[in-house]
């Protein structure tokens, strides 16, 4: 039955059940656990690792592919991955530029955001982190069905979850109740079947943006890679777990790509 489902579905299906590992990764703050910060950092890092690893694995190297089988072996290719790695990446720099959002520990961007209220611009900034995820798992399934999308939505999955508690516990640090910061932390991963259906919708209408929709996505995610999440977990003194984190991630990515794929 799911060999049967359309690509499009597919997107949007993978990208939800990605999305929804928030959910799962927010369930320990109803029961009153609170991880410590060092936790936290170690998570990040893991959430980092694991999208390191499927921009190159799972997106830059099929973008260069499909480009290949296009345009032949050269520069050509080369240049169409570097190119829509930087607009995906300089994208989501301009998301970042005028859309008004905070960050948990350093605070206010954007434009001047005094009459949008503090939750929103939470959930601003969590948007503008998680679209790129459902982008990359859209274009996965649009590009090569399953055997493209599910490591990619199993990988985001994964680096969702630990992301989801991390948005939570800051939450609840910043003096919101369980219940809300679950439902605020559940609802960053209800953004991402948006980018999943984008992407998915892409590569279906037109193959020729293959190779461009896959090097964007990438480009998305490694702008949230280097601007948000590493200098989130280096803030606090727990580099050392962090960047431990980052390491099983990135293998545990590279693993799933390649059994799975």
């Amino acid at each position: 039955m799911i060999e049967e489902m359309s690509p499009l579905l597919l997107g949007v299906l993978g990208s939800l059940l990605a999305g929804l590992c928030t959910a799962v990764g927010a369930l320990p703050v109803l029961f009153g656990r609170r991880p410590g910060g060092a936790f936290r950092d170690l998570s990040l890092g893991f959430a980092a690792g694991v999208m390191l690893s499927a921009s190159f694995f799972s997106l830059i190297i099929p973008a260069l592919d499909a480009a290949e089988q296009r345009f032949g072996e050269g520069a050509i290719p080369a240049a169409i991955a570097c190119i829509a790695i930087l607009v995906g990446m300089g994208t989501v720099s301009l998301m970042n530029e005028f859309l008004p959002h905070e960050h948990f520990d350093s605070g206010r961007e954007g434009p001047s955001s005094a009459s949008v209220r503090r939750i929103w611009l939470f959930v601003i900034a969590i948007t503008i982190h998680n679209v790129p995820e459902g982008l990359a798992v859209g274009v996965g399934f649009g590009a090569n069905g399953i055997e493209g999308g599910l490591p990619l939505a199993v990988g985001i999955g994964l680096q969702n979850a630990p992301e989801g508690l991390a948005v939570a516990v800051s939450l609840l640090a910043q003096g919101y109740s369980k219940w809300r910061s679950f439902v605020i932390a559940t609802l960053t991963g209800l953004v991402e079947p948006l980018g999943g259906l984008i992407g998915a919708a892409l590569v279906t209408v037109s193959q020729p943006l293959l190779p461009w929709a896959l090097a964007f996505a990438a480009g998305a995610m490694l702008y949230v890679i280097s601007h948000e999440i590493i200098p989130e977990t280096h803030r606090s003194g727990h580099q050392k777990q962090a960047t431990f984190g980052l390491a099983v991630g990135l293998v545990l990515m590279l693993f799933l790509d390649v059994w799975l794929g």
